[in-house]
């Protein structure tokens, strides 16, 4: 993924990723406050080489980028909102400030322990943060959570977290 300050640029970007590498565009799209985000899946070596014929183009507008090797299948119904929990024994939550980020701590709270990602929001209605929730066990929600604090901390995005031990069941329906 990759984020941009502007549209434009970000619209520029993304063609030149898929033009760059062969990567299929899976999300590209307008964020608050205005932000252009652009999500590519493809062979390691190609989204990598795609990031990397733009990152330094547009230097100008670029706020930040990743590559995942192998993400858990999880990240995707969380983006999307199609996720399906049926038990809910402890949340975690945390939030950053930008959009990559949050998707990297997802990508880390998901490969540290046992636990089900229920939401990965974007940007979208949030002034450019984003946040996750995810649940599972209490002692794997925890750790889940403070290594992807850990993980997004060191690249200052790291805004605050919680885990929820028994929610009641208004939060739980709230959540899902």
């Amino acid at each position: 993924m990759i984020e941009f300050k502007t549209t434009p640029t970000g619209i520029l970007a993304a063609d030149r990723m898929v033009k760059t590498a062969q990567v299929d565009l899976l999300e590209a799209q307008t964020v608050c406050p205005g932000k252009y985000i652009a999500l590519i899946a493809g062979e390691l070596s190609a989204v990598s080489a795609a990031i990397e014929a733009v990152k330094g183009a547009y230097f100008e507008q670029y706020i930040d980028s990743f590559v995942l090797g192998n993400p858990p299948e999880s990240i995707f119904p969380a983006l999307y909102g199609t996720t399906q929990v049926e038990n809910v024994n402890a949340l975690g939550i945390l939030e950053t400030y930008d959009v990559s980020s949050i998707i990297v701590a997802a990508d880390i709270a998901a490969k540290t322990a046992i636990v089900d990602l229920i939401e990965v929001r974007i940007a979208k209605g949030m002034c450019g943060k984003s946040y996750l929730v995810l649940t599972g066990e209490v002692a794997a929600c925890e750790a889940a959570i403070a290594k992807a604090k850990d993980g997004v901390a060191e690249g200052g995005m790291y805004l605050d977290s919680a885990v929820i031990p028994n929610p009641d069941e208004q939060i739980i329906r709230s959540v899902l």
